[in-house]
């Protein structure tokens, strides 16, 4: 099947005559293929008598070649479709894969961001990226990662024409008040001795339209106005994540810190900070020198931290 859209991904027309020849196979077992792209991936595929099939957009579909050529990056493996990259990953580690490596995906049919929220992942679009990595050193080579990822996403966005990408305690890059990237980071092992962490990243890029999404959202291709070729985003985010992981290593969370506070787009705003049935209501301060949020409360600073933790604006909440 995916052969079949390699030949139709330039957006021109292909008899049907033609892909059968280049495919070994029948028209009429084009006709079923073409009819399984569809129905399965979500592709709108034209067919106009006399000129053949045409795909209603052209597609670049992620190429690991093509994004080693462009930076220095770890083993990929490409899915064209999967559960979550995240479980992928997971997979791998429990099989003994050696770390670092990373997996991508052309399409997620669980995707999933933090507190098990869906992420809506369709074919060819988007961004589905997870990383993994072997952590030694303990708890201080954990401290503030997702904060220290989402640095790297943003400054990724924005070297790609994403001016306004800024980032949202604790997972989240914003342009406005919309999202534009995800980030859930899950851990294998001893985090106080030797673990693998795994950094899963979504992006909104080429996304112009999804009805299933319960929140404001945005995209590379809305915000610049043109599309985006995914491997030069894969290959730029992963030389941003290589030098801000570089220096958490060496210099712990504690060195970021100030960075990531002038980038909060909620910096000194009133918001709700939502734990379980729990709302606790403030002002944000900041972040501690381990990414803990800072809120003043009741004219008292408070410091929380922890997975489960969700922050609204005040008049959002």
């Amino acid at each position: 099947m995916l052969t079949l859209l390699n030949l139709l991904k330039d957006g021109r027309f292909h008899s049907g005559e033609a892909l059968g020849l280049a495919l070994g196979i029948s028209r009429s077992a084009v006709w079923k293929q073409l009819q399984h792209l569809e129905a399965e991936l979500g592709l709108s595929i034209n067919k106009v008598r006399g000129r053949g099939y045409q795909l209603a957009a052209p597609l670049t579909l992620l190429d690991p070649l093509k994004i080693g050529a462009l930076a220095a990056v770890w083993p990929i493996t490409v899915f064209d479709s999967i559960d979550s990259t995240n479980a992928e990953a997971l997979r791998a580690i429990n099989q003994g894969r050696a770390a670092p490596f990373l997996v991508l995906a052309e399409r997620q049919i669980s995707g999933r961001g933090r507190r098990g929220r869906k992420w809506v992942s369709p074919f060819a679009e988007n961004l589905y990226y997870s990383l993994v990595l072997r952590i030694e050193g303990g708890m201080r080579q954990l401290e503030g990662l997702s904060l220290v990822v989402g640095l790297a996403v943003m400054h990724a966005l924005r070297k790609l024409g994403v001016a306004g990408a800024g980032l949202k305690w604790p997972n989240d890059v914003l342009v406005g008040d919309k999202k534009i990237a995800g980030i859930l980071l899950e851990l294998v092992g001893d985090p106080a001795d030797v673990c693998h962490v795994v950094l899963g990243i979504g992006v909104n890029v080429n996304m112009q339209v999804a009805e299933e999404v319960d929140q404001q959202w945005t995209s590379i291709r809305l915000e610049t106005g043109k599309s985006c070729d995914r491997n030069l985003l894969v290959a730029e985010l992963s030389e941003q994540l290589r030098g801000y992981i570089q220096r958490h290593q060496v210099d712990g969370f504690s060195a970021l810190q100030e960075e990531w506070e002038k980038d909060h787009m909620w910096q000194g705003r009133p918001v709700s900070l939502i734990a379980g049935v729990s709302h606790i209501e403030g002002v944000v301060l900041g972040i501690d020198s381990q990414g803990a949020l800072r809120l003043k409360v009741d004219g008292v600073e408070k410091v929380f931290s922890g997975g489960e933790l969700s922050l609204r604006l005040r008049d959002d909440s």
